[in-house]
C-alpha cells in the first residue's frame, strides 16, 4: 500500500488566525491587548508546528483494506466492507473519500471516524451493479489530523481494484433452496400434481401405507409372500435450452436492468434447477445472426460454461430473425427438447411476423415463450388521473397492456406455451412452467 501526501491547514486553525488579526488590530485601541494577541500568536504557531509535526510523525498512519468479491452478481445489492486501523500510538481523526466504482455515481458519501492508539473501525455499504462487465473502484484517500485538529494530512491509498460482475449466482443459490426445500409454496413455487405414470422405473421395495395399489408388483409379492411394489422416479437426461433473445427490443429497461439482462439472471436459475433436476441444460442466443451455442450438457462444468457464456452477451441493435432460429434449431438440436425461449414483443404485428416459425419450431419442440410486463405502464394505467394529460395516459398505458394480453392469448391459440410476467416475477414463473411440464410429461 502506498501513500501520497499533501498538507492543509484547517479552518479551525484559520478561525484562531483571525481572532489573532483581530486582537492585534484592537490592541491600538487597547495597549493591554497587544501583549495578550503577541503570546496568542506565538501559541497558536508553536501548536501549529507541534500538530504538523504529529500528523506527519509516521508515513503510513493508517492501513486501509477493501473487502470485495472479485465478481459481483448483477441486480444485487453486493457488500462492501471496508476496515481502516490506527497504526500509531497517537489518536487520529480521518475522513475517508472511497473510491467509488464511476456507475455509483456516489460523490456526495464521506466516512468519519476517530481512532485511538491501535484501534480499528469498519465501514460497510452495498453496491447493485445494473450491468454486467467490469468496475474499477479507485483510489481512496483520507483527511487525517490529529487532537489540535490545526493542520490536516491528504494521503492517497494507492489500492486500485476491478471486479467483474456476473449473472447473479444469489438468485441461483436462492432459487435452489427454494425449489428443493419441503415448503416452497409461500415463495411462490407451485406444488403440482403428476399427471399420469411417466416416470422412469428405479426399484420394487416393499409397500407401505399410503402407496398406490396399482404400483402393486403382483410377480415380486407372490415371490417374497408380502406385498411389493414399484418404486418410479422422474424421466431425467431430457434436453432443455434457455434461447435469449439479444435484439434491440430487449434492451427496454425496468428498475434500471434491462430485458436482456433479467432474461440472463433468469436463466441462470432455470438452468441450475434443470440440471439440479438430472436434465440436460444448454444455451442458444441471437439477433439478426446466431450468437452463442452451448449443447445440452449436464457434466460436472456445464453450469460454470452456462455463467462464462452468460457474462459475455451483448445486445445487438437490430430486428431478431426468426427464420434463422429455425434453420439453426433444425441443424444442431436434433432430438425433442424444452425450448424457452426469452423475447420481446413489442406489437402484434412483430409476434405476427415470427409466429410462422414459432408454430414450426413448435411442431418440433416443446416451446415456452416468456415476454414481459411492463411495470412502468401498469402504475400509469393504475393511476388516479389528476388532469386531462393523466387521463390520456392512463388511457394509452391500458391500451399496450391489453394488447400484451391479446399477443399472449394468440400464441396460446396457437399450441404455444406461454408466459406474460412482471420482470421481478420472471424466474418464479419459468420455473414453475417447467415444474408443471415435468409432472405432465410433454417433455
Amino acid at each position: 500500500m502506498k501513500f501520497l501526501s499533501s498538507i492543509y491547514l484547517t479552518r479551525f486553525f484559520f478561525l484562531l488566525f483571525a481572532i489573532g488579526v483581530i486582537l492585534f488590530a484592537a490592541a491600538f485601541a487597547v495597549p493591554g491587548l497587544y501583549f495578550i494577541a503577541k503570546v496568542g500568536m506565538l501559541a497558536l504557531f508553536g501548536i501549529t508546528l507541534l500538530d504538523l509535526l504529529l500528523v506527519f510523525s509516521a508515513k503510513e498512519p493508517l492501513s486501509y483494506e477493501r473487502h470485495v468479491q472479485n465478481r459481483l452478481n448483477l441486480g444485487d445489492a453486493n457488500e462492501v466492507k471496508l476496515t481502516v486501523r490506527n497504526v500509531t500510538s497517537q489518536p487520529i481523526n480521518f475522513r475517508m473519500y472511497e473510491g467509488f466504482p464511476v456507475e455509483m455515481q456516489e460523490r456526495s458519501r464521506i466516512f468519519k471516524g476517530f481512532l485511538l492508539a491501535n484501534q480499528e473501525v469498519q465501514f460497510d455499504y452495498t453496491f447493485v451493479p445494473k450491468e454486467r462487465g467490469e468496475y474499477y473502484f479507485r483510489k481512496p484517500f483520507f483527511i487525517i489530523a490529529s487532537i489540535f485538529n490545526l493542520v490536516s494530512r491528504k494521503m492517497i491509498v494507492d489500492d486500485e481494484q476491478d471486479v467483474k460482475v456476473y449473472p447473479s449466482v444469489l438468485q441461483m443459490k436462492k432459487y435452489e433452496l427454494l425449489v428443493f426445500q419441503q415448503q416452497k409454496t409461500s415463495a411462490g413455487i407451485k406444488k403440482i400434481r403428476r399427471l399420469g405414470n411417466t416416470s422412469e422405473f428405479e426399484q420394487i421395495k416393499n409397500y407401505v401405507q399410503g402407496d398406490e395399489i396399482k404400483t402393486i408388483n403382483w410377480k415380486a409379492t407372490s415371490r417374497k409372500n408380502e406385498l411389493m411394489v414399484n418404486q418410479y422416479q422422474e424421466e431425467k437426461s431430457q434436453h432443455i435450452y434457455c434461447i435469449i433473445d439479444k435484439s434491440r427490443s430487449m434492451q427496454v429497461q425496468f428498475d434500471g436492468l434491462s430485458m436482456l439482462d433479467y432474461a440472463i439472471n433468469s436463466t441462470l436459475v432455470f438452468s441450475n434447477i434443470a440440471l439440479r433436476k438430472g436434465d440436460k441444460t444448454g444455451l442458444i442466443t441471437f439477433s439478426d445472426k446466431i450468437g452463442s451455442q452451448l449443447p445440452a450438457d449436464r457434466s460436472g462444468g456445464q453450469m460454470r460454461r452456462i455463467i462464462e457464456e452468460l457474462y459475455n452477451q451483448k445486445t445487438h441493435f437490430l430486428e431478431p430473425n426468426y427464420e434463422l432460429l429455425y434453420n439453426s434449431l433444425r441443424r444442431t438440436v436434433k432430438t425433442r427438447s424444452l425450448l424457452v425461449l426469452f423475447a420481446n414483443f413489442e406489437t402484434e404485428f412483430a409476434m405476427r411476423r415470427a409466429l410462422p416459425m414459432l408454430r414450426r419450431i413448435n411442431q418440433k419442440h416443446v416451446l415456452v415463450v416468456v415476454f414481459f410486463q411492463n411495470t412502468d405502464l401498469q402504475e400509469l394505467a393504475y393511476e388516479v388521473p389528476k388532469t386531462t394529460k393523466d387521463i390520456y395516459q392512463s388511457a394509452v398505458a391500458e391500451r399496450m397492456i391489453s394488447m400484451k394480453g391479446r399477443i399472449a392469448q394468440e400464441l396460446k391459440q396457437n399450441g404455444i406455451q406461454t408466459i406474460l410476467t412482471l420482470p421481478s416475477d420472471l424466474s418464479i414463473n419459468t420455473i414453475n412452467k417447467y415444474l408443471e411440464l415435468k409432472a405432465k410429461g410433454s417433455i
